[in-house]
């Protein structure tokens, strides 16, 4: 096995490629109904399709080396406010990671954390 991507889901297609360029990832390839979203050595496709149920569970875990510079660049950016999702805190977790979250503009939660 060389590759696993997950299919994420887009209500508003256009608004999602957008948050997901603001957000500092690269779209090397699109059509209308996908696009190759990746950050460095991480990608995923990001889909023209949705069902709520689905976006609402779906979850991505996004593993950093710096955290805390992370949650600094999406405040700063005001990604929050600009598209109308929600961004938590940084909290330390029992588990040894340190991290906050992200919902995407379809309700796709994305957890970016740190190990400790």
């Amino acid at each position: 096995m060389q590759e696993i991507k997950a299919f994420i889901p887009a209500r508003d297609f256009e608004l999602s490629r957008r948050f997901y360029l603001d957000l500092g990832f690269e779209i090397p390839w699109q059509d209308e109904q996908l696009a190759y979203v990746r950050y460095q050595h991480c990608s995923f496709l990001l889909q023209n399709f949705y069902v709520e149920a689905h976006a609402r569970n779906c979850v991505m875990h996004c593993l950093v080396e710096g955290v805390d510079d992370w949650h600094a660049i999406v405040s700063q950016k005001q990604l929050a406010k600009t598209y109308g999702v929600q961004l938590s805190d940084l909290e330390n977790q029992p588990w040894g990671m340190r991290e906050f979250t992200l919902t995407d503009p379809s309700g796709v939660l994305w957890r970016i954390a740190q190990n400790q």
